[in-house]
């Protein structure tokens, strides 16, 4: 960008006759000279003939400086270039378009020499009035990374909103710029439409949507989340497997969770690791898909002894008594529920005795009214099955 500007404000004084009438003929004939100079490559030389100019006329001096500026420029002498376009810009001695361009030329150099502060005012003062034929859009660009470089990013995202007026159109570029900005500032609601035109511009990197996914999950639009992620998944992104385990939260956060449980499972490590075999046995569970819930406790269980409870309650609920009797044998701890579990089990399978046991042994560990009522009804089951035989 800056060479472009450079090159440009250099076709402005191509020809110094152009300005006989305002030079002095003492400072045309040098001037002139060291532009030939500078045309064959010789640029050390042109730098020296200038340097040779000694006149008392201000504009003779303004014209000059500016010209040395961008020889010193193209002799790869910035800080020296820099002085001498302050010189030039400063001595208000050039009007017009003459003007505008040298202090765009020192505005990009400031820039391009990181002195991002003293750029900025170069800057506001030239979109306050562009001379016709002049490309000014890209000033706003300017500002607002000289803002941002300086971490000044509220004024970054107002100078990209003018820029992106002015072109039009989205770019990548602007529009990464005012993200970054809003991050800075912490606006989450404000970066999400920034990160959605982001998306529209570029849909295959998988980064804007992660960053979307987490934005929006950050201010509680959690449905909003699912549906990008969904979405990105669909378009064919190669989502990471914490992307799919995040995937399956939102589905069962929004209460879809045999949904959820479709996307554990399509994980690497899906039957290997003891969480996502839990997390799909949960899900499955919350599903109402019984039969699968207990497929998964037992694979659980199997790598967990933990989780025998999980199967024998399944079992116990889906009426399997049988099988849930030989799990509740392997269940360790919560003596006083197995007991109620297997009481459960026993009475469906009119094995009242054994029930009776269970349940009096239940109340022997945990006091509890379960317990007391179980042992009530069964005694006067028995009690009453006793008169019928009788």
């Amino acid at each position: 960008m800056i060479r472009k500007a450079i090159i440009a404000g250099m076709i402005w004084f191509a020809s110094a006759t152009s300005f006989a009438n305002e030079l002095s003929q003492y400072t045309v004939i040098r001037v002139q000279k060291a532009h030939e100079l500078a045309q064959k490559e010789q640029v050390k030389q042109a730098i020296a003939k200038l340097k040779e100019i000694e006149t008392s006329r201000e504009y003779d001096k303004a014209f000059v400086a500016r010209m040395l500026g961008v020889f010193y420029w193209q002799d790869g002498k910035t800080k020296s270039a820099i002085k001498q376009l302050e010189y030039a810009v400063n001595s208000n001695q050039l009007n017009d378009e003459q003007a505008w361009i040298s202090q765009r030329m020192l505005a990009d150099l400031l820039v391009n020499d990181q002195q991002f502060k003293k750029a900025l005012p170069h800057y506001y003062k030239l979109v306050k009035s562009v001379p016709t034929g002049q490309k000014g859009v890209d000033l706003w660009l300017r500002i607002a990374q000289s803002h941002y470089q300086i971490e000044q990013f509220k004024q970054v995202i107002p100078a990209v909103d003018k820029y992106r007026r002015a072109k039009g159109k989205d770019e990548l570029q602007p529009l990464s710029l005012k993200l970054s900005a809003q991050l800075q500032l912490q606006r989450w609601k404000s970066a999400i439409p920034t990160l959605e035109r982001l998306i529209a511009l570029q849909p295959d990197k998988l980064n804007w949507w992660r960053q979307l996914v987490s934005l929006q999950m950050r201010v509680g639009q959690n449905n909003a989340a699912l549906d990008t992620l969904a979405l990105a998944k669909l378009q064919g992104l190669p989502l990471s497997q914490q992307d799919r385990r995040l995937l399956a939260q939102l589905y069962a956060q929004r209460g879809i969770p045999e949904r959820a449980a479709i996307e554990v499972s399509q994980l690497d490590a899906a039957k290997s690791d003891i969480d996502l075999v839990v997390a799909q046995a949960t899900y499955w569970q919350q599903a109402r898909e019984w039969d699968k819930a207990i497929v998964q406790w037992k694979l659980a269980a199997n790598k967990n002894s933990k989780y025998h409870w999980n199967v024998a309650q399944l079992l116990v609920q889906e009426g399997q008594y049988n099988s849930a009797l030989t799990v509740l044998n392997k269940v360790k701890g919560k003596k006083s529920q197995v007991a109620l579990a297997k009481t459960r089990a026993y009475y469906k399978l009119d094995q009242l005795e054994k029930a009776l046991i269970e349940a009096k042994k239940a109340e022997a560990i945990a006091p509890s009214k379960q317990a007391k009522s179980w042992i009530k009804y069964l005694s006067q089951l028995r009690k009453a099955k006793a008169t019928q035989t009788s």
